[in-house]
């Protein structure tokens, strides 16, 4: 529905295209952006096209970042011989909440998914396999969803890595099936890397 504003409608168009924003949320956004003082809009602004302009992909892992490597990569407190393969870089914030967990992360941006015409090469397994080869990791723990994709995903990961001599887990389905690794509680994703099983 137009506002009889060209400024707002434009606004509100860019607002409704967030995931999980429609037309009536981004409307709402928009308005509180316009009844906000100035400086507040300039800095939302600014800190859209900040995060644009400074962060890049972490060579190592995937995640990302505004230094390369990463500060998780570059960290002494980690155990270097575990990597943790998540689908997004959310995922990352959600698994290093639980303090369960302190080894690496691999971020694939995403998961095979045949139907929507993504295969392998179109995720970061390459950089994956590099890592593994030229480094002494001995576990790779995958935390993809559990989804079907997330399933698929997993179990062609396992059939990469295994034949390196690397041990391949998979996070216990502490997580319901169709949720997101993102939006688990901190004591059920704790609990699901904690019990982690062979693949």
């Amino acid at each position: 529905m137009k506002t009889g504003s060209s400024a707002i409608d434009r606004l509100v168009a860019q607002l409704s295209k967030l995931p999980g924003v429609g037309e009536k949320t981004a409307r709402r956004f928009a308005f509180h952006i316009l009844n906000a003082p100035e400086a507040y809009a300039e800095e939302l602004a600014g800190a859209i096209i900040d995060i644009r302009r400074r962060t890049r992909l972490c060579s190592l892992c995937c995640n990302v970042t505004e230094e390369d490597p990463c500060d998780i990569c570059r960290s002494s407190h980690r155990d270097g011989q575990v990597v943790c393969v998540v689908e997004r870089p959310t995922d990352v914030l959600a698994i290093d909440k639980t303090g369960e967990y302190r080894g690496l992360y691999h971020v694939l941006h995403g998961v095979i998914s045949p139907l929507d015409g993504i295969g392998p090469d179109d995720i970061k397994l390459a950089p994956l396999l590099a890592r593994l080869r030229d480094s002494s990791i001995r576990e790779v723990i995958v935390a993809t969803n559990p989804s079907v994709n997330g399933e698929a995903t997993a179990t062609y990961i396992h059939r990469l890595v295994a034949p390196l001599g690397i041990q391949v887990t998979r996070i216990a389905l502490g997580i319901p099936v169709g949720a997101d690794i993102e939006f688990a509680d901190k004591v059920t994703l704790g609990r699901a890397l904690a019990q982690r099983r062979p693949i």
